[in-house]
């Protein structure tokens, strides 16, 4: 497949310099389909789903513009997440373009600000107020502060120390010290910006595939908390399975089961999504009457 490309606004990279960005941002040093070969030989149902979803792959996203990302990810869905970012920009970044669809409508893109741009414009008055982010500004404004502490600076600590952090749980160990960072956000920072193509992001979807379709033994289901221990070992039911890039195979899974995709798969694997949440639903109403 070939894609073409145009920037579309004045820039004084060359296009060699653009390409080697686009290669870099979507990684494609790594190529699909050897990728999608090993996991459908390790999971019959990733097969399927592999058949039906192609070209999902991973992206190197900048480090800063991720962890705000999914700081507003926190309890939150993804039409709101996606217009508080864009208010993010539209306030403190700077314009690109304006493109004219008719004479009644355009659409205006703005960059992401900078750490220090940020900083330096937006209390957390402001970002609560013009961007809509309610109480994660008071976790933006907490992780710009600790960044600007850093020795070096916030970029300088996010780029250089955090991504040659090779440890993947002393690495998440040093993100949950940012405020409004779990485990969870930690690990999605660390898979789409940190070089860690074997992080897993457990989150109710993650964990319903693990139990559904990985947890032989039945140890998650006797599970009541998701421990550091239990996210841990969600994590390498993933990471046994596919060893070579395994938060890459747990993101064509996970985006399996979106909503949005569930008319490119085969009828009998969305009838069976629907029997496993329904009989979720109903072994959850009998522990709590037994509690």
């Amino acid at each position: 497949t070939t894609t073409l490309y145009r920037p579309l606004t004045k820039t004084n990279t060359t296009t060699i310099d653009m390409e080697t960005f686009l290669k870099a941002y979507f990684q494609l040093d790594a190529p699909l389909e050897p990728l999608y070969k090993e996991w459908s030989e390790a999971c019959p149902r990733l097969a399927t789903i592999a058949k039906c979803i192609p070209g999902v792959r991973i992206v190197d996203q900048d480090p800063w513009e991720c962890l705000v990302s999914f700081i507003c990810s926190s309890n939150n869905n993804i039409p709101r997440i996606t217009k508080m970012l864009a208010s993010l920009r539209k306030e403190y970044g700077r314009h690109l373009l304006t493109i004219d669809k008719n004479t009644h409508r355009h659409y205006s893109f703005y960059s992401f600000p900078s750490l220090e741009e940020l900083y330096e414009s937006a209390t957390e008055h402001d970002l609560r107020n013009k961007c809509g982010m309610g109480y994660r500004a008071k976790y933006i404004r907490e992780t710009m502060e600790l960044l600007m502490s850093k020795e070096g600076g916030g970029e300088y600590y996010l780029k250089e120390v955090l991504r040659n952090t090779q440890d993947p749980q002393e690495l998440q160990s040093k993100l949950c010290e940012f405020c409004g960072v779990g485990r969870k956000v930690a690990d999605c920072v660390s898979l789409f910006s940190l070089k860690q193509s074997n992080a897993i992001p457990v989150d109710t979807h993650v964990w319903n595939i693990a139990l559904r379709d990985y947890d032989s033994d039945n140890v998650l289901r006797n599970i009541k908390s998701l421990t550091p221990t239990n996210y841990q070992m969600v994590g390498d039911l993933f990471r046994q399975r596919f060893p070579n890039r395994a938060g890459w195979a747990h993101s064509l899974l996970f985006v399996a089961e979106l909503p949005s995709f569930r008319e490119v798969l085969p009828d009998d694997m969305v009838k069976e999504m629907d029997a496993f949440r329904l009989a979720e639903k109903e072994n959850k109403k009998k522990q709590k009457k037994k509690e």
